[in-house]
């Protein structure tokens, strides 16, 4: 079976490379699903034009994305010479002091360069220079404006992006645009294909990160429209803790995760404050119980121990997360990642502790039921992810339908929060461990 995903795999990306190569549509976008291969592909896809010996630029949307790219880039090809655009602010990561890497701020230092990298932000700075093809990273966390101050820069462009997750981060409200053909706060993906009805979306198919137990409910609850599969199976990976639990409701729960991938570790019904106390000290003690009980990994690439580096906390708020980092200061989960959701967007962990964004709440408003925010806090993790939440939440989902406002011509966004916060639920709740026992 794996042979197949991997020959189904394999034909989607050949089938993206010789479309981004022959193509006549000025744009390729491929949607990917977590843990699909898009960066694989975007470093294929780099190292393809560049064979032509012509400079081509990428667009990324972070620092932390580029360089990230940089790297992956530097390692696959030692030979290829890479210029990173970057702005006065710019402090050089590690991770991009490679030989055939350069960083600079203006083009005209770059010229010897065959690949370009720069984040979004910074591209729209350069007002000189064009070139014939484009990669665009994480693409639908870009906004429309941005794609529109730099496109004249490109000729045709690769779009890679997970459609699933979260859309472009505004800090203004976005009402006044709705509905409109050029709305520049939405995805520049969304507004390009609405413009553009002739440009066919490419899919991956395959998630190497999800296991068999993950992706069957991310899949069904967020990409109803493009399934995926995994490309392990239920045998392939094993999670297994050396000292047994004691069988409290926290070992429990881990026990749980470890044997089905999921775990639900359920607190008494209350509505709290954001900050729930509660809640927070449970996903403190589940993350230092996961590295007390010396955890460890078997997987497809070996075995390895389930360090605090491997281990990720997500919440839907910084206070929450700074409230967690707090609980765990001073004890053997100290350096674990906790970070929201938009933070942890494109990472990957063995086993991940996640807040419900609706956890203790009394309504269920736009930002707490986003589908996007779910799904990335669902589907960062190899083998298992343990969610805490309160009792309560689906009847909460049926007491508080949306009340957003409804804007002609804007494209129902399917599916949305309430159903795909339903469906993941309904999965959680066949390995709820009830905190109280």
């Amino acid at each position: 079976m794996t042979e197949n995903l991997s020959a189904a795999a394999e034909s989607a990306v050949t089938g993206i490379l010789a479309d981004l190569a022959g193509g006549t549509d000025r744009a390729v976008v491929v949607d990917s699903p977590p843990g699909a291969g898009k960066s694989t592909l975007v470093v294929r896809a780099a190292r393809q034009l560049a064979e032509s010996g012509r400079p081509h630029m990428i667009v990324a949307q972070t620092n932390e994305q580029v360089d990230d790219l940089i790297e992956r880039l530097a390692t696959a090809d030692p030979a290829l010479a890479i210029g990173r655009v970057s702005s006065q602010s710019y402090t050089e990561s590690a991770r991009v002091q490679h030989p055939n890497v350069v960083s600079r701020q203006k083009i005209a230092d770059l010229e010897d360069r065959t690949v370009l990298i720069g984040t979004a932000a910074k591209w729209a700075t350069i007002d000189e220079g064009r070139w014939e093809h484009a990669i665009i990273d994480e693409a639908y966390q870009m906004r429309s404006d941005m794609l529109l101050r730099i496109a004249n820069r490109f000729e045709r462009g690769l779009f890679v992006g997970d459609p699933g997750q979260l859309d472009p981060f505004a800090t203004v409200d976005t009402g006044r645009w709705a509905g409109l053909g050029w709305d520049p706060t939405t995805s520049a993906v969304a507004v390009m294909l609405t413009n553009n009805p002739e440009i066919v979306p490419h899919t991956l198919p395959v998630s190497w990160r999800l296991s068999a137990s993950a992706a069957p409910v991310v899949s069904a609850a967020f990409y109803p429209f493009t399934p995926f599969r995994a490309g392990t199976g239920s045998a392939d990976r094993r999670l297994e803790f050396a000292a047994r639990g004691l069988r409290t409701p926290v070992d429990l729960v881990l026990d749980e995760a470890a044997e089905h991938g999921w775990g639900w570790y359920e607190l008494p019904r209350r509505h709290t404050l954001r900050t729930d106390s509660a809640a927070v000290r449970a996903v403190a003690d589940i993350t230092r119980r996961v590295l007390e009980r010396a955890a460890t990994a078997h997987s497809e690439q070996g075995s390895r121990p389930v360090t605090a580096e491997r281990v990720a906390i997500g919440t839907a708020h910084r206070d929450q997360a700074e409230a967690v980092r707090n609980a765990l200061r001073g004890t053997v989960a100290d350096g674990v990642t906790v970070d929201t959701a938009n933070r942890l967007q494109g990472r990957e962990y063995d086993l991940t502790v996640v807040l419900h964004p609706l956890s203790g709440r009394r309504d269920a408003g736009a930002f707490h039921l986003e589908a996007g925010r779910l799904c990335v806090l669902a589907s960062r993790h190899r083998h298992a992810c343990v969610m805490v939440g309160r009792a309560g939440i689906p009847e909460l989902l049926d007491s508080h339908p949306s009340a957003e406002p409804v804007h002609l011509g804007v494209p129902v966004k399917f599916p949305d929060g309430w159903e795909a916060n339903h469906a993941v639920l309904s999965h959680l709740a066949k390995h709820r461990v009830p905190a109280d026992g």
